[in-house]
């Protein structure tokens, strides 16, 4: 508790773009967000007040971070389950918990799981050998998918195995590596959507609408929301089946779903469990956003309203230009704004490389169109500094 406002204070591990969005949401509670970043240059660290440095790896870092919070939650998945466990023992709030993450760690273990409890997910196996990917490969067809167990996003740890030979190849040199693997069947989609849920330990659920996912080179680069051209029923479908997820893995606080649209109905894809790309839209398109609702959700407090603001929101990644853009991020912002003053740019504070998640911008309208359009030119002037299409804005 902070002495100084009597305000609960919540510790996140890691101090990236998503703490730094939880760190935006936690001022108008009157919280203190404290951040666990691996540096002073994290995106999260250039704006907080309450920042201690350590890697979330080292458990007395996490020990000496824990004290003093009233409970502990994290901007990626990524600490080890043992270390997690160990901080829940000496009494820290940990939430979610290291049992409910272990699902969003490790997608063998989410796999079996969904399967478990009878929900949809592609044909998949665990790989250990060569002969088992050519096995799964012989039977669910090729090409098929391998994913690293652990790690890996945004495109990375994913690769489509086309032939036998490739796989052969491919395997060899991951488990050489020492990387835990496993195969899916490659699922044919007609388009990626998102499931993004909120559930408190008091067992409170809300779910804000479906959205669609639009994804590039496999990151994504817009959120459409609602998801166009979705049937009622099937948005539906797609909430009750994150919060059933929720529900039966004990998960706490936001988390998101990523799901197959496929001609047979909705696959489960992915699973994380913390604030999500897929989520940014609800800053200004929903009652409540996804960083206020983790908030909300990991202190137990009751959840927000999930209603959207406008009949159309679209969220664009701004990603790093394959060149340094001519004109300084300013400026970039600048002219933006002039030709969209309805705009609402989120820059992370972070150097610009290549690919590089830098910020994002949302458009809200009435038509779905219109605003996807205004996004993705909106998002291409600000990591290129350039029209794109030499297409000025209207």
């Amino acid at each position: 508790m902070d002495h100084r406002t009597g305000t609960p204070v919540v510790g996140m591990i890691g101090g990236g773009q998503l703490a730094r969005m939880t760190h935006q949401a936690a001022i108008p509670l009157g919280q203190s967000l404290k951040v666990l970043a691996t540096s002073e240059q994290d995106s999260a660290a250039l704006v907080a007040a309450n920042v201690e440095i350590g890697h979330h790896t080292d458990l007395e870092a996490l020990k000496n971070f824990a004290q003093g919070c009233d409970v502990v939650t994290f901007d990626h998945e990524h600490v080890p389950g043992d270390h997690l466990r160990a901080l829940a023992a000496a009494g820290v709030s940990v939430q979610p918990g290291p049992d409910a993450l272990l699902h969003a760690q490790d997608k063998l273990v989410m796999r079996r799981k969904l399967a478990e409890i009878g929900l949809p997910v592609p044909p998949f196996a665990e790989i250990t050998s060569v002969a088992d990917v050519l096995r799964f490969g012989g039977e669910h067809g090729w090409p098929c998918v391998l994913k690293t167990a652990r790690g890996g996003y945004d495109g990375r740890g994913v690769w489509v195995l086309d032939t036998p030979e490739e796989a052969e190849r491919t395997v060899a040199e991951l488990l050489e590596g020492g990387a835990p693997l496993l195969a899916e069947q490659r699922v044919p989609l007609r388009r990626e959507l998102a499931a993004l849920v909120a559930r408190s330990p008091f067992g409170q659920g809300a779910a804000w609408p479906l959205v669609e996912t639009v994804q590039q080179d496999g990151i994504c680069v817009q959120t459409l929301a609602p998801a166009p051209d979705v049937s009622a029923d099937v948005a539906q479908q797609a909430q009750d089946l994150a919060l059933h997820i929720a529900d039966s893995l004990g998960v706490t606080g936001v988390l998101a779903v990523e799901l197959f649209d496929t001609a047979d109905g909705l696959v489960v894809n992915e699973l994380a469990m913390r604030p999500h790309n897929s989520g940014h839209w609800t800053i200004e398109g929903a009652r409540t956003s996804q960083f206020e609702q983790h908030l909300r959700a990991v202190l137990d407090y009751p959840l927000g309203s999930t209603e959207p603001t406008a009949p159309a929101v679209v969220m664009a990644n701004v990603l790093g230009a394959p060149t340094e853009p001519a004109m300084r991020v300013d400026e970039r912002v600048h002219h933006l704004f002039a030709r969209f003053p309805h705009a609402k740019i989120h820059l992370y504070g972070k150097g610009e490389r290549p690919g590089r998640k830098l910020g994002h911008v949302t458009l809200l309208g009435d038509d779905m169109a219109e605003a996807r359009e205004q996004a993705r030119l909106a998002a291409h002037w600000l990591s290129h500094a350039e029209w794109l299409d030499g297409h000025p804005i209207h």
